[in-house]
């Protein structure tokens, strides 16, 4: 990967957001290069029903437009994970990798989270086929009428439990701890009909629903199943280098997607809560320009 000029952006993370800035970059003429470890949330998405423009495109297939757009305009894309972040000089940053190194005079983070996977006996393919998911606002809509399943601790469950009650009056919580959450939470759940089960055991599939195995032997079968036990935000390369974040491990920035830290930018899930692509390529587009207004003008 070792890159021996000093190139205008290093775009670290090759989801939807880094690819779209890579895209903004390239067009505006300015020398770009994507370091990808294969690890984007987007490439798990069955189908997307919410991205602007399509009835619904696969994230694999998504990546892989938006790859060929990037490279289309000459962006360079290195299937490489950056192990390590540094800024040697103020408007030089240096990018270490088992293949070499990439001085840029401004780097995009867009290395995106992790989902942690639910820990239930019974379950080898973590997605189980499509039946269990992650974003009931990607895809609650493709769950009306269905009988929705949420597991996790209630706190964080609960609240996933009570938005999926919008599409379908058969909703379960399969409490994953042992106080299942304050009392407010609970009444309001039990007003909104959503019915609070024991501890989750084990999850059977039956070709095109799951049963969900619980304390004392019972079972509840369901069509879909969301997860709710957290994830991990990848913001360390940014925090190493002193970029403020959230508890919750989210990179705090400004209007123009910039951290705390000058000619770093964040964008897309390790910055926002709302794990949507538009979001994410609003980011892009909003960080790609301000990196091109700020750099040294390149007329041809």
């Amino acid at each position: 990967m070792t890159v021996a000029a000093v190139i205008d952006c290093l775009v670290i993370g090759g989801g939807p957001a880094g690819l779209t800035a890579t895209v903004y970059l390239a067009r505006y003429r300015r020398t770009v290069l994507v370091t990808d470890g294969g690890k984007s949330r987007a490439a798990l998405i069955p189908k997307s029903h919410n991205y602007p423009g399509f009835k619904g495109i696969a994230g694999p297939e998504l990546l892989a437009r938006l790859r060929e757009q990037a490279q289309m305009y000459g962006g360079v894309i290195h299937d490489r994970e950056v192990d390590s972040l540094r800024r040697e000089a103020p408007g030089l940053f240096i990018a270490e990798c088992e293949a070499g190194r990439t001085r840029a005079r401004s780097v995009v983070l867009a290395t995106g989270l992790i989902d942690n996977t639910p820990e239930i006996i019974g379950i080898s393919d973590p997605l189980a086929g499509g039946l269990i998911r992650y974003c009931p606002i990607c895809d609650g809509y493709e769950a009306t009428d269905k009988r929705i399943g949420v597991l996790g601790p209630v706190g964080e469950a609960g609240k996933k439990a009570l938005f999926l009650r919008t599409y379908s009056r058969d909703v379960w919580l399969f409490a994953t701890d042992v106080t299942h959450g304050g009392s407010e939470l609970k009444n309001q759940l039990m007003d909104a009909g959503v019915r609070l089960t024991g501890k989750p055991r084990g999850i059977q599939r039956n070709n095109r629903t799951l049963a969900v195995g619980l304390e004392g032997g019972d079972h509840q079968d369901v069509d879909v199943l969301y997860a709710a036990t957290g994830c991990c935000v990848r913001s360390q390369l940014a925090t190493t280098l002193g970029a403020a974040c959230t508890e919750s491990g989210n990179l705090k920035v400004d209007e123009h997607q910039q951290t705390t830290v000058d000619g770093l930018y964040a964008i897309g899930d390790v910055v926002s809560d709302l794990h949507q692509l538009s979001v994410a390529i609003g980011h892009a587009a909003v960080a790609a320009t301000h990196i091109h207004n700020r750099l040294p003008s390149r007329y041809r």
